[in-house]
């Protein structure tokens, strides 16, 4: 059996075009999605004004309960989507895309590349996303320094998915408990980021 190619991890500079890209998959997830979820956030570090990325759109889309999980999950099916359940993340169910124009919504659009979750409102997992995400975005100083080491960490390992995301979650979780995670949260998010399949992170 033929080994998965590894794909090279590659930091960008930041683009509007990354924004522009998540409010189009935005509006088509929300025509189908709009009566059963609460919202949907662009999170991540391509959700960050100026921060270095590597340019894969997160995309968080936010339910107040499970009660419509099953439904959800059906249109994401029809729009292209494989789940993957939660991946070791309680709170945020995943789902990668079957092909680049993943949302198919009939016009063959070949879509940013990007990874979908859903999460529960409240969850540690979504909190984590969004915290970061409003905490980089009114702290420019940091957001570059943890920009200059995204780049670094691409560059020392640039086909080692795993070794990359664990160098980095240091910084992350020093962010995370300034904007006041307890270190039971903190270790949890430590062990998850640890633990994390390679496709998802």
């Amino acid at each position: 059996m033929k080994n998965k190619e590894i794909e090279r991890i590659i930091v960008e500079r930041y683009t509007t075009n990354w924004a522009t890209e998540f409010e189009k998959l935005k509006s088509v997830l929300n025509d189908y999605l709009k009566t059963l979820i609460y919202c949907i956030e662009h999170v991540g570090s391509t959700a960050v004004p100026g921060l270095s990325a590597k340019p894969i759109i997160d995309i968080d889309v936010i339910i107040n309960n499970k009660d419509g999980f099953d439904k959800i999950k059906t249109i994401l099916e029809k729009l292209g989507y494989t789940y993957c359940g939660e991946m070791g993340i309680p709170g945020r169910e995943a789902f990668k895309r079957d092909s680049p124009l993943t949302p198919f919504a009939g016009t063959g659009y070949q879509w940013h590349q990007h990874h979908l979750y859903v999460c529960l409102e409240n969850s540690d997992s979504l909190n984590n996303h969004l915290r970061l995400r409003d905490y980089l975005r009114t702290h420019l100083e940091e957001a570059h320094e943890y920009g200059r080491l995204k780049t670094e960490l691409a560059a020392r390992y640039p086909n080692d998915i795993a070794r990359y995301v664990e160098a980095k979650t240091a910084f992350i979780l020093q962010i995370l408990e300034k904007v006041g995670f307890n270190q039971e949260i903190l270790s949890k998010i430590e062990l998850q980021n640890k633990a994390l399949k390679p496709e998802v992170k």
